[in-house]
């Protein structure tokens, strides 16, 4: 059996008041990023500004589709068909789900 440990025995918390060593909790924040959003619409080719694609070519972000699709382009738009939502929003149909009017 062994001897129980002392108060002073390195390793223990100390009683409060009493000198000694102590660890916090420093919370990390991370910046503030859209979600990228797998799913079906990426089969389709999306409408977006043009300032947005130039944007999203010079920082990596992601940019927002007229339908609302967040992503980072990074594929040939002419190999896909045009989003059927994005196109009636372009077609004035809809109104727009990018946070712009």
């Amino acid at each position: 059996m062994t001897e129980p440990l002392s108060p002073s025995t390195p390793g223990l918390d100390p009683e409060p008041g009493e000198p000694g060593t102590s660890t916090a909790l420093l919370e990390r924040t991370e910046p503030e990023t859209q979600e990228v959003e797998p799913g079906d619409r990426e089969r389709f080719s999306h409408y977006v500004r043009k300032e947005k694609i130039l944007e999203s070519a010079l920082s990596g972000e992601p940019v927002k589709a007229l339908c609302g699709k967040t992503w980072v382009p990074g594929r040939d738009p002419e190999k896909f068909p045009v989003c059927p939502i994005c196109k009636e929003i372009y077609d004035g149909l809809r109104d727009p789900q990018d946070g712009e009017d």
